[in-house]
């Protein structure tokens, strides 16, 4: 005991109870350093840390309080776990808790803490370390080999240069560490090859190469990562060996072969501009089209002026001085045509060729407001003084020698002369109008357009408007009653003792027009001129933005300009030909390429070659158009003088087929093809003399001809239906075309031929021809009047009507009373089979022409009649009765003839004898349908029409009578 204390006695009990608290008490928190520093290969699980993972306890040697029991890991998506070694000693590891990728991710960063067991077995009381950061990085290991970017490396070489670098290729690798993710070497292992490659994929060629002795070269080259690791495999170089460089367009054909129908195809899909390496800051390229000798300057639509007006929506009303020749415009048949040119319409004129336009074709109507429009082309006249020549004029027909109106060439300019008649005002008037122009002698095709309003005069040229640089004055023509002469190709002068033609034109002329009235508008003249033919560009939006370019109104001038090569050979590929037209016009079309480069600083650097190549139109499959029907229509005159007249083609047909060619294996079949297009006009004409306007006429109603694009015109020679229209169309409105005539006593029959076009005459039908029959009346036959007059000798004797049958119970009849029923019934039988095709025929005629829907044949080979006779009846007047007959749709039944006025046995046999007389001439002659017949004979028109309607109306019934046999019951 120390001094100054008091002793103390301590029970051995308590002390120990106080010593187990003390043990129980976990007082200090474990410790661990500050931050960690770790480093695991990829795919493996153990972190090398520094320091060591160790956490220290002052409780320590306290069990539970000084021993460690846990780590925890505290961060997002930390693919690790800390696992205790030794809870005594604090030793700890960290390892991966799932497989780690250095190319997912190369290095981590979380926390960690360390846990003692806290106070006691029960783990309760535990403390916690502070939170450690550990920063743990992931090493790399070599498992993906290089792999280069492109699976085939293309170059080009000049023969005989050494290049430093031809082309780079250039590989790459998965790996995420700079060793082993770099490539440290590349390799050509093609033996043999004179070219070599650097450590950064360039390729050079270690000698000069010649185009002569090889002209490609293939090679094999093979990558190296710095882990040495190689590609597994190896990539293909082309090198493709140029003959010296020579700056121009290269990979053309001369020859492109355009099918028709197949809309647009490409003219230089792989053509490119070669510059030979120089520095270039611009390109401009122009593609031009020429199609100066096709047609009228191009393929343009060849149906005839006025269906080309109608087809733009231009008024109606115009009149085509320059039609193609025909019975209906013969006028032009003397004119030269231009031969060569298959698909246009063209009349040339030599200085000695005129035509008269007929006075019922020129417009007489001439108002303040016309239009004159013409197709021309002209080259310059000889000689310094030239001669007008004169494409259309007006002049006195005889007497003087005044021009009224006249458009003529003089010297190369253009001039309109108009003289207004003297109405109101006698004044200077604005009389002749001239322009000078280059296209009027350029020695091209171009179209010409004259507005009148009067006093104003435009002139449209191709579609661009021109004012008149000067215009003169004159009086105004005094009236006269001298008739006027309009004609073209010169001017006709009247006045003298032998008049003639002068002023003759040299060029070549196509679809002059006038239309009086009114004048035409901007956008039916650029409708008129179109071209169906020309240049075009595919796929716009695939085109570099700094590309330019831009078409002439007609695109046949492309211009494409730019600043990249590569963009304008891109652009050139997508330039194409295009053709609309169904049937275009076979032959060439020259292509010209005109090319300007510039270079920094310069104008121009390069001279590019021009470029001539072709597009080779070839022939389209011609249609052959067939026209098909009835060629003999048989009607009588009461149809011909119906209002409607009789209906000519109600069974025509039209179509159009084409030869084609089918490939099978190595033999070539041809076959035919029908093809749909549209026709231009079909005309009808009267076959021998014209039509008769007083007593005939040739009609078809406007209504047949609304909701088509057709138009019609009529004259004595037929009819006229023009405008660009399918095949149906035109079959409708000609089944629609009606034939009247008031008067045809006189008439035996009418011959009519149909003929359709396509493309102006380009393509015709077949003349299709249509003969109109008019059965007559002959004249009475003596013995057939010997029925209707009684013998003197003879009383008339009644007998009632009686039917016999086999089973009859009744008393026979007197031996002279049989006698004479026997006979009239024979009689009667040979009759009325004889009238009753006459009658059928008659029939068949009128219902063809009530009923165009309803038109079954009539078949007189398989008829059937079955004939019930009143031998005994006697009336004044001899008359036939159909009480009763059979259609297809019905049954046979049975028909009540009843013959009147047979008196006495001695008429009865002359009638019977005349009228086995008359049927064995009939079958000589073997007409059955449309001869003269005794019935007819002895019937008028007007009687046969009134006897129709009270017993032989048959036009009435719903369908034609078909007979199955011929057989008689009496």
């Amino acid at each position: 005991l120390l001094p100054g204390h008091k002793e103390v006695t301590v029970n051995l009990l308590d002390l120990l109870s106080l010593t187990s608290q003390y043990r129980l008490f976990n007082k200090h928190k474990p410790w661990i350093e500050t931050s960690y520093h770790g480093v695991i290969t990829e795919n493996m699980d153990t972190v090398l840390l520094d320091p060591p993972l160790v956490a220290l306890d002052k409780d320590s040697p306290l069990p539970y309080a000084g021993e460690i029991c846990a780590f925890k890991v505290f961060g997002q998506d930390a693919p690790f776990e800390a696992v205790v070694l030794n809870g005594t000693s604090g030793e700890g590891v960290l390892r991966a808790s799932s497989p780690v990728d250095c190319e997912s991710q190369k290095e981590y960063t979380f926390i960690i803490q360390a846990y003692d067991c806290g106070a006691g077995p029960d783990g309760a009381d535990w403390k916690k370390s502070h939170k450690a950061v550990v920063h743990v990085q992931v090493d790399d290991v070599n498992e993906f080999s290089p792999v280069f970017r492109e699976s085939l490396y293309k170059a080009s070489v000049t023969e005989g240069k050494i290049y430093d670098s031809i082309l780079q290729v250039e590989a790459w690798d998965q790996d995420c560490s700079p060793q082993y993710s770099q490539i440290c070497n590349y390799e050509i292992v093609t033996p043999g090859t004179p070219f070599a490659i650097d450590r950064n994929g360039n390729i050079r060629n270690t000698e000069r190469l010649s185009f002569d002795k090889q002209q490609s070269f293939r090679i094999m080259v093979s990558a190296f990562d710095c882990g040495q690791k190689r590609t597994k495999e190896d990539v293909t170089v082309h090198i493709e060996v140029k003959p010296v460089c020579k700056p121009g367009w290269q990979g053309w054909n001369k020859r492109v072969d355009y099918e028709p129908g197949t809309g647009s195809k490409q003219l230089f899909p792989k053509m490119h501009l070669e510059t030979c390496g120089g520095p270039l800051s611009g390109v401009k390229a122009m593609v031009e089209l020429q199609t100066n000798h096709i047609g009228k300057g191009c393929d343009r639509e060849t149906y005839s002026e006025k269906s080309l007006q109608k087809l733009c929506g231009a008024a109606s009303g115009s009149t085509d001085l320059l039609p193609a020749p025909s019975p209906t415009a013969n006028w032009t048949a003397s004119l030269l045509t231009d031969s060569g040119r298959e698909s246009d319409l063209i009349y040339k004129f030599d200085g000695h060729q005129a035509a008269n336009v007929p006075d019922h074709v020129v417009p007489q109507n001439l108002t303040d407001q016309f239009t004159i429009a013409t197709w021309m082309k002209h080259g310059p006249s000889p000689g310094l003084r030239a001669e007008k020549e004169t494409l259309l004029c007006s002049s006195d027909k005889t007497e003087m020698n005044r021009h009224h109106y006249s458009l003529y060439v003089h010297n190369c300019r253009l001039v309109f002369l108009l003289r207004r008649d003297f109405t109101q005002i006698d004044t200077f008037r604005p009389a002749e109008f001239h322009w000078k122009l280059d296209q009027i002698c350029d020695k091209e095709w171009h179209y010409y357009v004259i507005n009148v309003e009067f006093p104003a005069v435009t002139l449209f040229v191709d579609g661009v408007t021109y004012e008149p640089y000067l215009v003169t004055d004159d009086w105004p023509i005094h009236a006269s009653k001298i008739d006027t002469q309009l004609t073209v190709g010169a001017c006709w002068q009247g006045q003298l003792e032998t008049p003639r033609y002068t002023q003759y034109f040299h060029g070549s002329l196509s679809g002059l027009t006038i239309r009086p009235g009114r004048i035409e508008t901007q956008k039916v003249i650029s409708c008129l001129q179109a071209c169906k033919e020309g240049l075009d560009i595919n796929s716009l939006e695939s085109l570099a933005k700094d590309i330019k370019f831009h078409f002439n109104p007609a695109q046949s001038v492309l211009v494409v300009e730019g600043e990249d090569v590569d963009s304008i050979n891109t652009a050139i590929t997508k330039v194409s030909y295009i053709n609309s037209r169904q049937f275009p016009t076979p032959g060439l079309r020259r292509l010209h390429i005109t090319t300007t480069v510039q270079c920094f600083g310069e104008e121009t650097c390069l001279s590019i070659p021009e470029i001539k190549a072709v597009v080779m139109v070839l022939p389209p499959s011609e249609p052959r158009i067939t026209i098909s029907g009835s060629n003999q229509l048989i009607r009588f005159a009461s149809d011909l003088r119906s209002p409607l007249g009789v209906a000519l083609f109600k069974d025509l047909r039209i179509t159009s087929t084409v030869m084609k060619g089918e490939s099978s294996g190595r033999s070539r079949r041809p076959g035919v093809m029908e093809v749909m297009h549209n026709l231009d006009y079909c005309d009808v004409l009267v076959i021998g003399e014209e039509l008769n306007p007083d007593r005939e006429s040739l009609e078809i109603h406007h209504s047949a001809l609304l909701g088509k694009h057709l138009d019609a015109t009529n004259s004595t020679s037929g009819i006229s239906i023009y405008g660009v229209d399918s095949m149906a169309h035109y079959e409708q409105a000609l089944r629609q075309l009606r034939y009247r005539n008031w008067r045809p006593t006189s008439l035996n029959d009418r011959k009519f031929r149909l003929t359709c076009s396509e493309l102006n005459g380009r393509y015709t039908s077949n003349e299709f021809t249509l003969e109109v029959t008019v059965p007559h009346h002959v004249a009475p036959v003596e013995h057939v009047n010997h029925m209707a007059v009684q013998p003197p000798y003879m009383r008339p004797v009644h007998h009632p009507l009686m039917i016999h049958t086999l089973n009859s119970h009744m008393s026979a009849p007197p031996a002279a009373t049989a006698v004479i029923v026997v006979c009239i019934a024979a009689l009667v039988v040979i009759v009325v089979i004889g009238i009753y095709r006459i009658h059928t025929t008659h029939q068949e005629a009128s219902r063809d022409d009530e009923s165009e829907s309803k038109d079954p044949e009539v078949d007189w080979e398989n008829s059937a009649l079955n004939i019930t006779v009143n031998p005994m009846e006697v009336s004044p007047k001899r008359k036939i009765t159909n009480t009763n007959r059979r259609s297809r749709a019905h049954k046979p039944q049975k028909n009540l003839f009843v013959l009147q006025d047979i008196k006495g046995p001695q008429g009865l046999g002359e009638a019977l004898k005349g009228e086995q007389e008359e049927e064995e001439e009939e079958e000589e002659d073997g007409e059955l349908v449309g001869a003269m017949t005794i019935a007819e004979s002895d019937i008028s028109d007007e009687e046969e029409e009134e006897k129709g309607r009270e017993g032989f109306d048959w036009r009435k019934q719903e369908a034609k009578p078909e007979w199955d046999c011929i057989s008689a019951t009496y």
